[in-house]
């Protein structure tokens, strides 16, 4: 579970306080025990009950100006800082079942009910209110591959809450948590490790009861761009997508460059060999999935074909 930090600090900082800390102290976000010192920091700022609401208030009076340019979270997130290159400073609201935006909007946008890690490593501090439950699980990133279906071994901790004043480290690709809602509306305050090549580290989503990875929470802008190289950027496009399939230092990228071919493929049989060679020569991962998509191509090609037909595509 992640590593709980005791800290009794009662003094109280601005935010201002924290970030200065941070920019100018020896902060190592790839470093536990660094990440770790810094804990009784993020509780002093944690001890100041007036400068989140002054802060939201400032959001306001500008018309939220600075959450529209850096906070690629969402509502439910306000992004405190962002100016960093080693580290975010954020503040996350955690609505109960029976609020009224729960009731309207569902669980989905505050990831209750979905067990999942991080590719990245973050403090955090119950701020406001009861704080969120969860139950803990660790797992070895090296032992897996990542495709969808594969076993893992989730190892059980505990459920515990994160109360008022609580300070945890969630660690990078080892603490797994099945998040689930605050008894009432409860907000943390996290700082975030910043480092490079983040986006190209996977994220987990897994099922509990199967003990699986059910799927990849990692986005990369790349991802969609492949899809408009294989079906409008001709041979330069082509010659693209066959080096990111072969080299790109990604896993999960190798792999939408191969599901791009694929999908471009003239032929039901063009697209079946662009996953049988994927499948042959690619790293476990991309093996793994690529096997996967051509079974469910070979497995619907009947109805594929059939649809085809109707339309007077075959």
């Amino acid at each position: 579970m992640p590593r709980i930090i005791e800290t009794e600090a009662e003094e109280r900082i601005e935010l201002g306080d924290l970030i200065e800390m941070l920019e100018t102290g020896p902060f190592d976000p790839a470093d536990e025990d660094n990440f770790a010192s810094w804990g009784p920091a993020l509780r002093k700022l944690g001890n100041n009950r007036a400068f989140l609401a002054d802060f939201a208030i400032d959001e306001l009076k500008q018309r939220c100006s600075g959450q529209l340019t850096q906070n690629q979270y969402g509502a439910q997130v306000i992004m405190l800082h962002t100016g960093s290159d080693k580290f975010l400073i954020r503040a996350n609201f955690w609505p109960g079942l029976n609020d009224s935006i729960v009731r309207n909007s569902g669980t989905d946008p505050f990831f209750y009910g979905m067990a999942h890690d991080h590719n990245f490593s973050f403090l955090t501090v119950g701020y406001l209110g009861p704080g969120y439950w969860s139950e803990y699980y660790e797992y070895d990133y090296d032992k897996v591959i990542g495709f969808t279906g594969e076993k893992v071994d989730l190892r059980f901790v505990e459920k515990a809450k994160l109360d008022p004043g609580k300070v945890m480290l969630y660690r990078a690709h080892r603490d797994v948590h099945l998040q689930l809602a605050a008894d009432s509306m409860s907000i943390s305050l996290n700082v975030l490790g910043a480092e490079q090549n983040q986006e190209l580290r996977d994220q987990y989503r897994f099922d509990i009861e199967k003990s699986e990875v059910s799927g990849m929470l990692t986005r990369s802008p790349i991802e969609p761009l492949l899809a408009l190289s294989a079906y409008f950027g001709g041979e330069e496009g082509a010659d693209l997508l066959e080096n990111f399939s072969r080299g790109h230092p990604s896993d999960r990228i190798r792999f939408a460059a191969v599901k791009a071919q694929a999908s471009a493929a003239g032929t039901l049989d063009q697209r079946l060999a662009v996953y049988e060679q994927a499948a042959a020569r690619g790293s476990p991962f991309v093996s793994a999935m690529a096997k996967r998509e051509a079974d469910k191509v070979a497995k619907g090609r009947g109805w594929i074909e059939s649809c085809f037909k109707a339309d007077g595509i075959i």
